[in-house]
């Protein structure tokens, strides 16, 4: 088994991708009835909040990648 020495396995590879993820958490956030999610401390938040933002961001993230392999324009809304 492959040994790896780096700690954070969450880091970003693409530099602009984090600035397009706070984005999509926020208006995802948003989209739940979620006000203020940026601006909040996310530790006052019960653990189910923050799940349901992380959870339907990659509902959002699956059905854009199913769309753009199917030959699609890349952009969808979930509902």
């Amino acid at each position: 088994m492959a040994t790896n020495n780096n700690n954070n396995n969450n880091s970003i590879l693409i530099a602009q991708a984090r600035a397009a993820l706070e984005q999509m958490k926020n208006e995802t956030a948003a989209e739940l009835g979620i006000q203020n999610y940026a601006q909040q401390y996310k530790g006052d938040l019960p653990s189910r909040v923050n799940g349901s933002v992380g959870g339907y961001m990659v509902k959002k993230m699956i059905a854009l990648a199913e769309q753009q392999l199917a030959g699609g324009t890349g952009t969808t809304t979930i509902r």
